[in-house]
């Protein structure tokens, strides 16, 4: 497909930029919003960048009553030269196909996703923070909008584009977090949906989140179907640093494979470390804590990028991590990641593209 001709209508009334020292996550949104449409009469047409406002969706849209809803979460940055640059949007384009096929939905052409995500990016690039830890958070969303009653998959789809400044995604910054290992919810099972950025995998992870909270933590840790091995964070993979490996469970169809997680794998890679992608049991966690051969834990995400983990619990046992030193694997990954989005550093890994 070529590019698409984008149908671009200004907003007359651009809103007050938010306060850049104080963004949140995900609180305040950008002067426009990106919209193509699918039907199996036209295909993919009416690209359009408009002025933000609420959608308009029929009362009986397949995605209200069945729940094809699929989404991504990428970012711009804005350099110290003032250029912006986006950090591996193919990947996410890749990821959003993977989900419709499962989801038996119509993924937009790669054209259509970069396109759409570029130009807009282009036109309220006057949002892009330039506050440490800041970026412009991009949300690409496809869901089902044709209005009918009945299990099938719609004819009808919206591909929209939304952006948010952002600053840190954890209010701790970089202090490590606490996690709770949920034992009682489950998140995926095999043959299910963990493997997909579906909607319907956060609505079910809701409660679990809900009471880690009013225990005074952070996030969950999902248990596999048996409740025996690791799975992933709620919002970020997970990594384990042993003496002498360093650990994240591997994908088997119930874990969402991440960006973040596939680029601190290459990082850690090249800089010599040994990562593993493989099952990791309680059992074996519990074992290198006692041995003193655990050393450190972390998250990986779009939201978070790289965040250090002070303290993993349930309701039979509490690890705690000391992972606050400034010369640790997971600081240094933060900053080697950062370094290259940022542009404060080469990006040998080809992972950056340039917006003119």
């Amino acid at each position: 497909m070529s590019h698409p001709l984008i149908h671009t209508e200004k907003n007359p009334s651009p809103f007050t930029k938010p306060d850049p020292s104080n963004l949140g996550f995900g609180k305040h949104f950008t002067d426009h919003i990106f919209l193509a449409h699918y039907s199996t009469e036209k295909s993919w047409h009416n690209f359009k960048i408009q002025p933000f406002s609420n959608l308009q969706l029929h009362p009986a849209a397949c995605v209200l009553h069945y729940g094809q809803a699929l989404f991504e979460g990428l970012k711009a940055y804005r350099w110290e030269d003032e250029s912006i640059a986006l950090f591996r949007p193919e990947f996410n384009w890749s990821r959003m196909v993977a989900g419709s096929q499962r989801l038996c939905m119509q993924a937009p052409p790669k054209e259509v996703f970069l396109n759409g995500i570029r130009e807009l990016v282009k036109i309220d690039k006057d949002w892009i923070p330039n506050t440490p830890h800041s970026s412009l958070y991009i949300r690409p969303t496809l869901i089902a909008s044709e209005g009918f009653l009945g299990i099938r998959p719609s004819n009808e789809y919206l591909f929209f584009v939304i952006m948010s400044p952002v600053g840190p995604y954890y209010s701790e910054g970089l202090a490590p977090v606490k996690i709770w290992i949920e034992n009682e919810y489950l998140r995926a099972a095999p043959g299910g949906l963990g493997d997909t950025k579906a909607a319907a995998n956060y609505a079910g992870s809701l409660k679990a989140s809900e009471c880690a909270k009013a225990k005074g933590y952070t996030q969950v840790l999902w248990l596999d179907v048996h409740k025996q091995h690791i799975e992933e964070v709620g919002t970020m993979n997970v990594f384990f640093v042993f003496e002498n490996e360093i650990v994240t469970p591997k994908l088997d169809g119930t874990i969402l494979g991440g960006k973040t997680r596939d680029s601190a794998i290459q990082i850690l890679k090249a800089k010599g470390h040994r990562v593993s992608e493989r099952k990791l049991s309680i059992e074996e966690l519990l074992s290198a804590q006692k041995n003193s051969t655990l050393k450190e834990v972390f998250g990986t995400g779009t939201a978070a990028v790289v965040s250090p983990v002070g303290e993993l619990a349930n309701d039979h046992f509490k690890i705690v991590l000391n992972n606050e030193d400034s010369q640790s694997i997971t600081k240094t990954l933060y900053n080697e990641l950062t370094d290259i989005q940022y542009g404060r550093k080469a990006d040998s890994f080809s992972w950056i593209e340039k917006l003119d």
